[in-house]
């Protein structure tokens, strides 16, 4: 006689609809976030510039009231008389000749103040942080709004530079018409060293912001191990900024 087996109950059919179903698990990667923090010495150019170049426009346009002898020389404009004598684009020989290359510079001058302080205004709006110039507390500021002030500040940058080497080239292709009659120590106290600073604190800024762009789109497009990327590896404090920045942005507000 065989026996049977007795089974319990029928197994159920497995549900298969899309709701059941486990989606596969995607990879976790880890976000990156960036921002812009300008350097301690860039802060300290613009402050230290603007009021300068405002004052060298002011008298490039109100020539020849601003001149010596003109009625608005003194005394806002003085010290313009012992430079016109060093360098004559600024005094009356280029003025008398009807020389346009300094009031066009000039005219440059106004656009770019214009757009430095747009730069301010968009870091001091939208940036996160104190306005300071210690390194631990400087204003940062992210997303779009940091890539419109970084863009910013590099085209400007750029703009400084660019214009002061070709005031220098201007003189050496016109034989140093307008400084070649000063001593060698006076060209270099009264022409060299303050010229020079409006060509080597933009070069610096046209590489703290590039870098900056650069260290953006890597992060942007996930790279992290090519050579431009690593050259503009963020530092430890910027690290550290960048993820307080963050922390404060993904904190929920409080409500009493």
């Amino acid at each position: 006689m065989v026996g049977t087996r007795n089974h319990p109950t029928n197994f159920p059919p497995p549900d298969l609809s899309p709701s059941k179903a486990s989606a596969p698990r995607a990879k976790s990667s880890p976000t990156h976030q960036w921002t812009h923090t300008p350097k301690a010495l860039t802060l300290l150019w613009l402050i230290v510039s603007l009021p300068l170049v405002a004052w060298d426009s002011g008298y490039i346009v109100l020539r020849p009231h601003s001149m010596p002898g003109g009625k608005w020389h003194r005394p806002v404009f003085t010290p313009y008389a012992l430079y016109g004598t060093v360098d004559y684009m600024y005094g009356w020989p280029a003025y008398e000749s009807g020389n346009g290359f300094t009031l066009a510079q000039g005219s440059l001058n106004v656009f770019e103040s214009i757009g430095y302080l747009g730069y301010l205004y968009i870091f001091g709006m939208h940036g996160e942080g104190q306005w300071a110039l210690a390194k631990g507390q400087r204003r940062s500021i992210g997303g779009g709004w940091g890539g419109l002030a970084c863009l910013l500040g590099f085209s400007l940058s750029l703009l400084t530079f660019s214009k002061t080497v070709l005031y220098a080239l201007n003189e050496h292709f016109s034989d140093y018409r307008y400084i070649g009659h000063n001593s060698f120590s006076r060209l270099v106290f009264l022409w060299i060293i303050p010229n020079g600073a409006w060509i080597i604190l933009p070069a610096y800024m046209i590489y703290a912001f590039g870098a900056d762009i650069l260290q953006g789109l890597s992060i942007a497009g996930g790279d992290q191990t090519s050579k431009p990327a690593r050259a503009t590896k963020p530092s430890k404090y910027e690290m550290r900024n960048t993820a307080t920045v963050a922390s404060k942005r993904s904190t929920p507000p409080k409500y009493d």
